[in-house]
C-alpha cells in the first residue's frame, strides 16, 4: 500500500477513500461551548492519559497532541518527529482537505465567475479548479476564513464572516474527533510507531467533550510561551495580520469595542488588517486561561524554550519523561 502523506490525508484515490470513510462524531456550531474559566476540576477524568516518565518511555505506541498558540513551534516540532517514525496529523490540513474543501472551492469559483473569460470556461467545464493544500501551504484555509471589514480592502460583511467562522468551528471539531481513528490507522494500516496531533491554535476553543476525547487517546502537551515569546507573537501578528477564528461572543464584544474606539458606524468601514492587529493581543490574553485550564486538567505543560532545544526524537522523549515526573 502507498505511504501516507503524514498529514492525516492519504495521497492516492484508494487511500483517500479509506481516510474519508471512517465514521466520526459530528457537531454543529450550536453545540454548547464551555466558557473561559480558571477554576480547577476537583476530580480528574479517570480516562485521561496519565503516565510516569518510565511508562511513557516504555510505551511501544506513543500519541501526543500539541496545544498552544499559533507560532509557538507546534508544526516545527511535528516535522522533526515525522523524520523518526511519527505519523504527523495536521488538524488544519484535515480541515482544508476533508471538511472545508467544497466551501473553499465554491468561494474561489464565485470569485472566478466575476471574470467573463473564466466564467465561460467554468460553465463549459473547460477548466477545473482544485485545492493544492499541503502541510507547508494552508493558505486556502486562511483565505477562506477571511477578515472582517471593508469589501474594497478584501473584507467580508459580518453575516458572511460569521457563517465562515461557524463552518470552521464545525470543521475543527470534526477533525479533532477524527484523531482516535487516525491513531488506529497510523499503527495498524501504515505501520507507524507513534502519532503526533499538530492541532491549530484555536483548539483551546473546543468543548470539554472534544478535549476529553483527545486526552483519552493522546498525551496533551501545552507549549507555554514566555513573556518575551508572547510579545514576539503579538508583534508578528501586527506585521503580518492573518485571518483568525473567534468565538462568537468574543467577536461581538470586541467588535463593539473596536467600533467605538475607532468611531465607526458600519462594519463596512473597518480596515480588515487594522481590526486583526487591534484584536489579536486581546484574543491572545483571552485564550491563555483556557490553555492553562486544559493543561492543568487534561494534560501537561512545557516551556517553549524547552521545545526549541529539541534536535532529535531522543531529546523529545527525554523532555516528555521529565515533564511527567515533575
Amino acid at each position: 500500500m502507498p505511504a501516507p502523506s503524514h498529514t492525516g490525508v492519504c495521497r492516492t484515490k484508494a487511500d483517500k477513500r479509506i481516510s474519508l470513510s471512517s465514521p466520526s462524531p459530528r457537531f454543529t456550531p450550536s453545540h454548547p461551548l464551555l466558557l473561559y474559566t480558571t477554576r480547577k476540576i476537583l476530580r480528574r477524568n479517570p480516562n485521561i492519559m496519565r503516565l510516569t516518565g518510565k511508562e511513557f518511555r516504555d510505551r511501544a505506541q506513543k500519541s501526543i497532541t500539541l496545544l498552544g498558540m499559533s507560532g509557538v513551534g507546534k508544526t516545527t516540532l511535528a516535522r522533526k518527529l515525522r523524520r523518526h517514525n511519527w505519523f504527523h496529523f495536521s488538524g488544519d490540513y484535515r480541515i482544508g482537505t476533508r471538511y472545508l474543501d467544497e466551501p473553499i472551492l465554491d468561494n474561489i469559483k464565485q470569485l472566478a465567475m466575476q471574470i467573463p473569460f473564466l466564467q465561460e470556461l467554468l460553465r463549459s467545464d473547460s477548466i477545473h479548479i482544485a485545492n493544492n493544500l499541503d502541510i507547508d501551504n494552508l493558505k486556502p484555509v486562511s483565505s477562506f476564513l477571511g477578515k472582517l471589514g471593508n469589501p474594497e480592502l478584501g473584507g467580508l460583511d459580518l453575516k458572511e464572516f460569521k457563517r465562515r467562522q461557524k463552518l470552521h468551528q464545525t470543521a475543527e471539531i470534526n477533525s479533532m474527533n477524527d484523531v482516535p481513528e487516525f491513531i488506529r490507522k497510523a499503527h495498524k494500516v501504515y505501520g507507524y510507531s507513534h502519532f503526533v496531533n499538530d492541532a491549530g491554535g484555536s483548539l483551546c476553543e473546543m468543548t470539554d467533550d472534544v478535549i476529553g476525547l483527545l486526552a483519552e487517546h493522546s498525551l496533551i502537551l501545552y507549549i507555554k510561551a514566555t513573556v518575551e515569546d508572547e510579545k514576539e507573537l503579538i508583534a508578528r501578528a501586527e506585521r503580518h495580520p492573518k485571518p483568525l477564528y473567534y468565538k462568537e461572543a468574543f467577536l461581538d464584544e470586541q467588535l463593539a469595542a473596536y467600533m467605538e474606539a475607532r468611531s465607526l458606524d458600519y462594519v463596512a468601514l473597518i480596515d480588515p488588517d487594522d481590526f486583526v492587529r487591534w484584536v489579536f493581543p486581546r484574543l491572545f490574553s483571552a485564550r491563555l486561561p483556557r490553555y492553562e485550564y486544559i493543561a492543568d486538567n487534561y494534560g501537561y505543560s512545557v516551556a517553549v524554550d524547552e521545545i526549541y532545544s529539541i534536535e532529535s526524537e531522543t531529546d523529545f522523549i527525554d523532555l516528555i519523561a521529565g515533564v511527567l515526573d515533575r
